[in-house]
């Protein structure tokens, strides 16, 4: 019991560190003079959403009456949550809720209203990433009755968010001058940085899913390294071969993109299906991202691409490599490849369902605020830069 509520602490600590990881990251991807809106954006999901995930939005997320769409209310104000094991997951599952909605500041970045994504945090998190968890997670919730797999995520937190941000750029409308006069990364540096600390905090993210310190847990951690080594390969490869050099922002989000992928199978698959998944991650998400040129969606730092894309295509790997023999003594449907047929439906199925809701629900959402209070920040602001306009600072002094 100690040596697991240890690990699982940890974990939630690791968690909690992708946070920064990820404002810097993304951060480094955007110009000088929209910085620190893009990490406030990030650091704002810190502060908010642990409160919400207190006061509701766990109870909305977990419950034990037998409904198949939305949890209970008997955990509303921490209410049942008191003993060890409880305290444990409650927290591990807070730091997940914080970095979700975080995920989908990278799509709006340099355009949107700080105000508004004040509102629409914890709107969103309460009306569609809990009941999402529950689906998937929550012992009655109807995708975990299927059933389909999501070890750690690759469903409920990035095929979410990126479905999400998909309905928030459509409704939020592209920056202004693109596809072709835009800012171009100011920091790879910080870019590097961020991945790093993406990566490391991951295998809180992954390996933690376990829940203890025990054999899945080093076997998720296995294979959450070597799907991220893989892409990191597979998309400095096609880049190479599209455009002729590597690059670092590249390796970077292949990086992202395997880790992604990797989320949902991480205690399902082999180290050697690992492998696999992560490499088809760094190129099919390399060729995502091209998708938003085609279809006029300005999705700034390639959220929908990245984690959307990743996400679906982890999901519906497992499907085909899940392999209950890789574990000593997991029990868990087989994929097609070690001979099962019924989980990749069930893959599909629930995958398909979550963008579904998660867009509309979204769209919805971002509608009414744009109609009651707006979301867009003003053509004056985004010229001069949302850190000086909105939050009357700047990242450099020079």
């Amino acid at each position: 019991m100690g040596a697991d509520t240890a690990w699982v602490l940890v974990s939630a600590a690791l968690v909690l560190f992708m946070v920064p990881g990820l404002a810097l990251f993304y951060g480094g991807m955007v110009g000088t003079k929209n910085v620190l809106n893009m990490m406030n954006m990030n650091l704002y999901c810190l502060g908010i959403v642990p409160i919400l995930w207190a006061v509701a939005g766990y109870g909305f997320a977990s419950g034990n009456w037998s409904f198949p769409l939305f949890g209970d209310f008997d955990a509303f104000w921490l209410n049942g949550v008191d003993d060890v094991v409880a305290k444990r997951e409650f927290v591990f599952g807070m730091t997940f809720a914080a970095i979700t909605p975080a995920l989908i500041s990278g799509a709006v970045a340099g355009r949107m209203k700080f105000s508004a994504w004040a509102i629409f945090v914890p709107v969103w998190s309460f009306l569609v990433y809990s009941p999402v968890v529950y689906w998937i997670y929550g012992g009655e919730g109807w995708i975990y009755k299927l059933p389909a797999h999501d070890f750690a995520g690759g469903t409920a937190i990035h095929i979410n968010a990126g479905a999400a941000a998909l309905a928030v750029v459509m409704v939020l409308g592209p920056r202004k001058g693109w596809p072709r006069d835009v800012d171009f990364p100011h920091s790879l540096p910080l870019v590097l940085l961020g991945a790093g600390i993406l990566w490391f905090g991951w295998f809180g993210f992954n390996a933690g899913s376990a829940l203890a310190a025990d054999l899945t847990a080093s076997h998720a951690f296995l294979t959450t390294f070597l799907a991220a080594a893989a892409g990191l390969c597979s998309w400095m490869v096609a880049e190479t071969v599209k455009d002729g050099k590597p690059t670092a922002l590249g390796m970077a989000s292949g990086i992202v993109a395997a880790l992604v992928a990797i989320t949902p199978a991480a205690g399902f698959v082999g180290a050697m299906s690992s492998i696999v998944i992560g490499a088809a991650a760094g190129v099919l998400c390399f060729l995502a991202i091209g998708l938003k040129l085609r279809y006029r969606y300005d999705d700034s730092l390639d959220v929908v691409g990245i984690h959307m894309f990743g996400g679906i295509i982890g999901g519906v790997l497992i499907g085909f490599f899940a392999d209950s023999g890789a574990i000593q003594g997991a029990d868990f449907i087989d994929g097609v490849f070690f001979g099962g047929g019924e989980l990749l439906i069930n893959q599909i199925v629930s995958i398909l369902a979550v963008m579904a809701y998660s867009f509309t629900a979204t769209y919805i959402i971002t509608w009414v605020l744009n109609r009651t209070v707006g979301i867009r920040a003003s053509a004056e602001d985004e010229s001069v830069g949302l850190d000086q306009s909105l939050h009357a600072e700047t990242a450099y002094n020079s």
